[in-house]
């Protein structure tokens, strides 16, 4: 099966798959011991995740597939390449952080 976007042209699965399997990964890896550490029962950490990864795989569906535009692939600079890079590292130390909360407060 050929994923197209909202165009009709052919676009790369892999990247969609990649991050889908991230989404995948964290939402059930963290989702319900962070919802049983602020009281919430495992069915409803379940739930969570469930709703937490399917969110991700919605967005991840929409901008890598649907509004993908691969006319518009390229080389990019390298000086973007390492603004996103140092975003990237500075957005996933923050999501680290906000997902050791739990252990933080009694």
């Amino acid at each position: 099966m050929k994923l197209t976007n909202r165009h009709g042209t052919p676009v790369d699965p892999v990247p969609f798959l990649v991050v889908a399997s991230f989404a995948f990964l964290v939402s059930f890896s963290y989702g319900p011991i962070y919802c049983m550490a602020l009281g919430l029962s495992l069915q409803a950490g379940l739930v969570v995740s469930a709703l937490a990864f399917s969110f991700g795989t919605g967005a991840a569906y929409h901008r890598l597939v649907r509004a993908a535009r691969p006319e518009l692939a390229g080389e990019i600079p390298a000086d973007a390449r390492l603004q996103r890079l140092f975003y990237a590292i500075v957005v996933t130390i923050a999501l680290l952080a906000l997902l050791s909360l739990p252990l933080l407060v009694p």
